[in-house]
């Protein structure tokens, strides 16, 4: 026994001495002890920050525990650097829709080096807010310094994605009150001062036949029912979509249409696409319609683009044809703005308007109104010009810029109806007379070839 137990009390002590040497060891020597090969993972630790070390204050990092945050699809690609002074620019005005479209047009111009493309954005702002702090300052103004700075030969607009909000119309200004310390003789004199001076400004009362007529008087005059004139709104607050905000929205787009041809050049506004939802496919068809009636009123071109990225039928698609035809993903993760493929689309359509713009800038741009002196009655008496007004030679609805008015345009191409019905509605193709799968009844190939007539009788030999 006493043999036994001292070969038992050896077996543990050098199984604690083992046991002691591998705690004492570092991991890979532990490794490397006990022959297992291991080898520990590398980690990293979060990336200080000054004082603070979180991961969340680190820009670009990237969260072990999740995918990383989705890129800002509101930005385009920042735009190219010309070498070349290019000697016509197209001055894109607007949201980060415009932005897209900016570089879409870079692209389509790339190797137009004559042609340049200035981007004049705001990525969030509207014709309701040009800056989300600021409800004073409104495009319609901030557009005129832009002007007064660029020398464009185009001007392309797109507007209009972040103004589905309500609209205020503020109280008119008070009028100031009089001061305090002055003596009400004083104020009186004023008074009888500021209307003697007010009469002296009136025109001196005219003959009946010199008097402008009223816009409602020479509509009735001419049997014309006078158009009715814009109710005066309340100030407040209107919701989206509502008659109130209608009319109010529609004077901020005459607004800044009016600014915008004050340049003297040709002025184009781009409609919205759809967007994801069907609510908000809905409103931006409900914006569009308003920009192309003022747009229509004012003169100026509008370009309609919604045809380009909806699906057959009408919704908005994620993917569609590109410029070549080819199935592309046309918008981004948002559900609102472009990919490169679909900013080049939104580019190339565009351009066909553009293009005639920058070729022919007479024809494009809008006929001056008539002012008060050609609406006026001639004179009696009066010698009449021997110089009519001049007119263009250029029609602005043929199909080339620069065709002569009259110049029929070149005709066009007959459509294959086999290819239509093949290619667009899948019907089959007929087959070839006398083929196996011909089940045309009669035969089509016995009906092309008829049998030879019996010859006649003969007559009665003698």
């Amino acid at each position: 026994m006493t043999g036994r137990n001292s070969r038992l009390r050896s077996v543990w002590l050098l199984a604690l001495a083992l046991v002691g040497a591998g705690v004492a060891l570092p991991v890979p020597a532990q490794a490397q002890f006990w022959g297992f090969g291991y080898e520990p993972p590398a980690r990293r630790g979060p990336p200080s920050h000054g004082f603070f070390s979180f991961p969340f204050f680190e820009r670009g990092y990237r969260s072990p525990y999740g995918a990383p945050a989705p890129a800002d699809s509101s930005r385009a690609p920042a735009p190219h650097k010309q070498e070349a002074q290019p000697t016509r620019t197209v001055l894109v005005i607007g949201d980060s829709m415009a932005d897209w479209l900016a570089y879409g047009l870079e692209e389509v111009y790339a190797d137009q080096p004559d042609i340049g493309v200035v981007r004049k954005v705001r990525a969030y702002s509207g014709l309701i807010h040009y800056e989300p702090r600021n409800e004073t300052l409104e495009w319609s103004q901030a557009v005129k310094e832009i002007l007064a700075a660029e020398k464009p030969s185009a001007i392309v607009v797109m507007l209009g994605l972040n103004d589905r909000m309500s609209l205020r119309n503020p109280a008119p200004p008070r009028e100031p009150a009089p001061h305090k310390g002055e003596p009400p003789a004083q104020a009186g004199n004023q008074a009888g001062n500021q209307a003697g001076n007010a009469r002296e400004a009136q025109p001196q009362k005219q003959e009946p036949q010199q008097q402008a007529a009223a816009p409602g008087a020479a509509a009735a005059k001419n049997g014309e029912a006078p158009e009715p004139a814009a109710e005066a709104l309340r100030p407040g607050m209107y919701e989206f979509r509502s008659d109130q905000w209608a009319q109010l929205y529609r004077k901020r787009i005459d607004d800044m249409i009016a600014a915008l041809k004050a340049k003297g050049v040709p002025v184009l506004w781009v409609g919205l696409p759809a967007v994801r939802g069907p609510r908000s496919t809905a409103d931006m068809g409900y914006l569009d319609d308003l920009y192309h009636a003022a747009a229509d009123k004012a003169g100026i071109r509008y370009v309609n683009i919604w045809d380009g990225f909806v699906d057959e039928n009408g919704r908005y698609s994620v993917q569609g044809p590109d410029f070549e035809g080819q199935t592309r993903r046309l918008r981004t993760g948002d559900g609102v703005h472009f990919t490169k493929f679909g900013a080049l689309k939104l580019a190339h359509l565009v351009d066909q308007e553009l293009s005639r713009v920058l070729t022919n800038p007479a024809v494009a741009a809008p006929a001056p109104e008539p002012g008060p002196e050609a609406a006026a009655p001639a004179k009696p008496g009066a010698a009449k010009s021997a110089i009519g007004p001049v007119l263009p030679l250029a029609a602005t609805g043929s199909g080339q810029a620069g065709d002569l008015l009259g110049a029929r345009g070149p005709a066009p191409a007959a459509e294959n109806s086999l290819a239509a019905s093949a290619l667009v509605r899948g019907d089959a193709l007929p087959a070839p007379p006398g083929r196996a799968d011909d089940f045309s009844w009669p035969p089509r190939g016995a009906a092309a070839n008829p049998a030879p007539p019996a010859p006649a009788p003969a007559a009665n030999a003698r």
